[in-house]
């Protein structure tokens, strides 16, 4: 009876913890979600925004106008998919070895990791702006530094050529995302036992077979949700595409999220936004299930 009544107040305890967090959460993202949801499903654009009266239920119509042949979605989201993948690629080997390096213990190394966090701690808008000059046709300094190293004759239309826009947003989202990866990897290496690696040591492993054998499947779980969250966070970027781009030169850097603001903000056909946003949600729900379903396994193997 006595372990029962202290189950029942440890319930209690913990629902009435988590109530003020479920509310703010329904309040504040539930219900948003559920009226653009029912946006979506209406004609809502500038003409009947104003005149609830003229704002009829069409269905699915927005929906089939977005996977139209005249639509853009298709080309924001393989735009939004290589901008992701890429991006992920070079932030987690790059992530990666700083984490390698900076999870030994030398002079100057706490230091040198607080200096590479700076990228992260500064607003993705300031970020976008001070990569837009770099990338500038005239004055830019990546222009300059490759002239200076005899790498091209004439500065380069890096966000205005089509081509070289997509190059100029990802090194920018790269240099942004790699602190994060690095950090989470660091907490991973951090859980790794000093005793396996001496008894790899004395059993004579080099450091390839340790980096291979021992390091990469311990932190497994540190990968799996660096990689998943990196997808997520890279997947709904806006705000350095849109400094940076606003989804240009003819659409070249076209990202869902830019689209779905594009339709409602600019064109105000708000019920096409909200069709939009409600793709990018779909799918980054699909993958947030998936990484649900990663972590569940884990726990169950272990």
């Amino acid at each position: 009876m006595k372990k029962r009544k202290k189950m029942q107040s440890g319930t209690k305890a913990g629902i009435a913890f988590a109530l003020p967090a479920a509310i703010y959460m329904m309040i504040f993202v539930g219900y948003p979600m559920i009226q653009n949801i029912i946006l979506s499903f209406k004609n809502v654009d500038v003409f009947t925004f104003s005149n609830p009266d003229k704002q009829t239920f069409i269905g699915l119509q927005n929906y089939a106008e977005l996977f139209s042949g005249n639509s853009i979605l298709a080309l924001s989201v393989k735009n939004t998919l290589l901008f992701t993948v890429t991006s992920i690629f070079f932030q987690f080997f790059i992530g990666f070895g700083l984490a390698l390096l900076f999870s030994k213990k030398f002079k100057g190394s706490s230091f040198f990791r607080g200096v590479t966090m700076i990228s992260w701690l500064l607003p993705v808008t300031v970020a976008g702006l001070l990569f837009k000059f770099m990338f500038a046709s005239k004055g830019g300094i990546i222009n300059q530094l490759f002239m200076q190293l005899n790498l091209i004759e004439q500065p380069l239309e890096w966000l205005l050529d089509p081509k070289l826009a997509m190059i100029a947003i990802v090194v920018a989202n790269i240099w942004i995302g790699i602190p994060f990866n690095m950090m989470l990897l660091i907490t991973g290496l951090t859980t790794i036992p000093d005793e396996i690696y001496e008894s790899s040591k004395l059993d004579g492993a080099n450091k390839i077979q340790t980096l291979v054998c021992i390091t990469i499947p311990m932190i497994k779980p540190a990968i799996m949700s660096v990689l998943t969250l990196g997808f997520v966070y890279t997947f709904k970027v806006f705000d350095l595409v849109w400094v940076m781009t606003k989804g240009g030169p003819i659409n070249a850097t076209e990202l869902v999220s830019t689209y779905a603001y594009r339709l409602s903000f600019e064109e105000f056909q708000f019920s096409k936004g909200a069709a939009a946003a409600n793709i990018l949600f779909l799918i980054l729900f699909v993958v947030g299930l998936f990484y649900i379903k990663l972590i569940n396994d884990e726990e169950e193997a272990m």
